[in-house]
């Protein structure tokens, strides 16, 4: 499997390529096999008036599910590529959502949500369908788990090992996601388990529905000892 350029810069540059042309069908493809993005949203449950950031948020789609799912949130999304911001962008306008949803252009891999928007934390972070394109994911999440308050929560949705479905299937679909530059991350459920450890946090829940098609994470935050 290939992944994207590992710098920041070339990075930015092969999403904004990719997605130039793509970001106008994006969502309306994708639906058929980001399997399980609304299942995560529905489990999301951020207190009210909390703040929720999405890393690698696209063209907003599931910024504006959250924004409708929980109408007391205060939403923020960050992505590398300026070409899906945007369709972000006008997607959040049109919805009527500007208020509610902050944007900024931001590599997932090293940014500071008090730069980005002024604020310290979150009380929700997911990630859909982004960590398979990120070549330093684990970085993404060393991050990730850094700006979710105590008592907070990580979600995380992506392609999963496949384990229980043909592997001639398995192999088509590795082969037609590398052509995306997309390399499911196999090794999710270790590198959450060791990350939270050393994160004061733990692994909650860890699934692979759809017979391993997808692998979904919650990982939480704890409370410092007092």
């Amino acid at each position: 499997m290939s992944d994207i350029a590992a710098t920041p810069g070339r990075s930015a540059e092969l999403m904004d390529r990719i997605y130039r042309r793509q970001r106008h069908v994006y969502d309306l493809s994708r639906k058929y096999y980001l399997l399980g993005r609304d299942r995560m949203i529905d489990q999301l449950a951020p207190p009210p008036g909390e703040r929720v950031l999405e890393i690698g948020c696209g063209t907003a789609r599931n910024l504006v599910a959250v924004a409708r799912r929980y109408p007391e949130a205060a939403l923020f999304g960050i992505d590398i590529s300026t070409e899906m911001l945007l369709t972000a962008r006008q997607m959040v306008e049109r919805e009527g959502l500007a208020s509610r949803i902050r944007l900024a252009r931001a590599d997932a891999t090293q940014f500071d949500p008090a730069i980005l928007f002024g604020v310290p934390s979150f009380s929700r972070i997911f990630i859909s369908y982004s960590l398979s394109m990120i070549p330093a994911w684990e970085s993404v999440l060393t991050q990730a788990l850094a700006w979710v308050r105590p008592g907070g929560e990580l979600h995380i949705v992506d392609f999963g090992g496949q384990e229980r479905l043909p592997p001639w299937f398995r192999l088509g679909l590795r082969r037609w996601l590398a052509l995306f530059h997309v390399s499911p991350r196999d090794g999710l459920e270790a590198s959450l388990a060791g990350l939270a450890e050393s994160q004061a946090a733990a692994v909650s829940r860890f699934e692979r529905p759809y017979r391993g098609y997808a692998q979904y994470a919650v990982c939480q935050r704890s409370y410092p000892c007092i």
